[in-house]
């Protein structure tokens, strides 16, 4: 199928218009001191570990940002020792001492492991992990295995303890604005992670570094409420993100356009979640493009710094803003109080999206900007910036239970961005203006990561 996005041209201010439309690895090394010496292992640890985070995410869950969080550290903890044996860039933190010659593999296994454990305590890796050690070639001594554990493990210790107080343990409460425009619950969930907009960022100078203009350039709620703009942004989403059953709205999205909301959707528990699904793209253009474990052991440290700040900075736009948008299902089910002659309210109206019981479900936090747009603009241009090239071609599948197995294919990198993005509209849990800011948003922070990081 085609990666293009269909949906009628908007008047929106942007930067651009949304409408465009796992085999085997390479060779483990054993390290020494200058050379290294190839393994044979039929494996590659930076995609079995990434996958292994994955996992991870299904079987626990969790809030956008912390899972970003976490695999950042887990990414940076194997680049870093990696780094320390062979020549990849600049560390992110710092060079492991190495006495000798010392195993590749069993450095970022050990990484990875000592981090998944300490963040995932009820999950096991020990077999994993026990596993992983064994892939080294037979001419590989323990002493060398060894070795490479160590400065893993040194790696990720290091990692985990530059992380702590980072503002990720906070629990603050949160109060709506309360008046019209305001993000209120829209359904039993309380605000999820207010704070995650405050983390101290992996690779920003701070937290506000790429925070967007306010929607519409509007700054408050009444100026925006009362625009033409927001108007026509409600009534879009109304439009194209509503389920085909709402009463008093006639619903004209494609089934490619339904089948597009659900591909990107993964929001619930039990899915990867937005940000584990860009690793599994990141993990099959590598193996398309044939890296080695030191070129991944980069790259997928990149993306770790920005799908991780990507989330503080749209976290930051939802909640350290004067407008802390309300949903569509809120807009559209109160238009009665927004003072808009071009609205109208529908209080029937349901998104399309909802839980695996079939009950209609919102994320529980403002609208702008929208974080898998935020999320896609970060991937999207890290993987520009390391490949040079926009122009590659690849195919994946879901894990949503409305559309797992189905395969989608995409030309660009641009191409999967702007779909992941605009799905949310067809979703109806978004706003035009939360897709093409969180996907500026996240491309200029990719830039600002690849620029200056590794």
């Amino acid at each position: 199928m085609s990666g293009a996005a269909h949906l009628r041209p908007s008047a929106s201010p942007s930067r651009r218009t949304l409408l465009r439309g796992l085999g085997v690895g390479a060779a483990v090394a054993v390290v020494g001191a200058p050379s290294a010496r190839a393994a044979d292992a039929p494996y590659e640890p930076v995609h079995y570990w990434s996958k292994l985070f994955e996992g991870a995410i299904r079987q626990t869950g969790g809030a956008p940002g912390a899972l970003a969080r976490g695999a950042a550290i887990m990414h940076l903890a194997m680049y870093d020792a990696a780094n320390s044996l062979v020549p990849i860039g600049r560390p992110y933190l710092s060079r492991q001492p190495v006495l000798g010659a010392a195993s590749l593999n069993a450095a970022i296994a050990t990484a990875a492991y000592t981090v998944l454990r300490t963040l995932y305590p009820a999950v096991g890796f020990d077999g994993n992990y026990a596993w992983a050690l064994t892939q080294d070639a037979s001419s590989v001594t323990q002493a060398e295995k060894d070795r490479g554990a160590a400065v893993g493990r040194g790696a990720a210790q290091a990692l985990l303890q530059a992380r702590t107080g980072d503002g990720s343990a906070a629990t603050p409460s949160y109060t709506p604005d309360g008046v019209p425009g305001a993000w209120r619950p829209t359904g039993a969930e309380p605000a999820a992670t207010p704070h995650w907009g405050s983390l101290r960022p992996f690779g920003m100078t701070s937290s506000s570094q790429f925070r967007p203009g306010p929607p519409g350039g509007l700054a408050t709620y009444a100026d925006l409420l009362r625009s033409p703009l927001y108007a026509e942004q409600v009534n879009e989403v109304r439009t194209f993100g509503g389920h085909a059953d709402t009463a008093r709205t006639t619903v004209i999205r494609t089934a490619e356009q339904t089948q597009i909301a659900h591909f990107w959707s993964n929001d619930l528990d039990g899915t990867y979640k937005p940000t584990a699904q860009l690793y599994q793209h990141t993990r099959i253009i590598a193996r398309k493009m044939a890296l080695t474990p030191a070129q991944n052991a980069r790259l997928f440290a990149l993306v770790g710094i920005a799908l991780a700040d990507a989330a503080i900075v749209a976290w930051d736009a939802k909640y350290n803003t004067p407008v802390d948008l309300w949903r569509p299902v809120s807009a559209i089910r109160l238009a009665d109080s927004d003072g808009n002659d071009a609205t109208a309210a529908d209080p029937d109206w349901r998104p399309l999206s909802s839980d695996k019981g079939g009950n209609s479900w919102t994320p529980p936090f403002p609208a702008y900007i929208s974080g898998h747009a935020t999320f896609a603009g970060a991937w999207a241009g890290v993987l520009r910036q390391y490949f040079r090239t926009d122009a590659i071609t690849f195919s994946a599948t879901t894990d949503d239970s409305y559309e797992g197995g189905v395969t989608r294919r995409f030309h660009t990198l641009s191409a999967a961005a702007d779909e992941n993005a605009i799905s949310r509209i067809y979703l109806g849990v978004h706003y035009r203006w939360d897709a093409e800011q969180g996907l500026a948003a996240g491309e200029a922070l990719a830039r600002h990561v690849t620029g200056a990081y590794l």
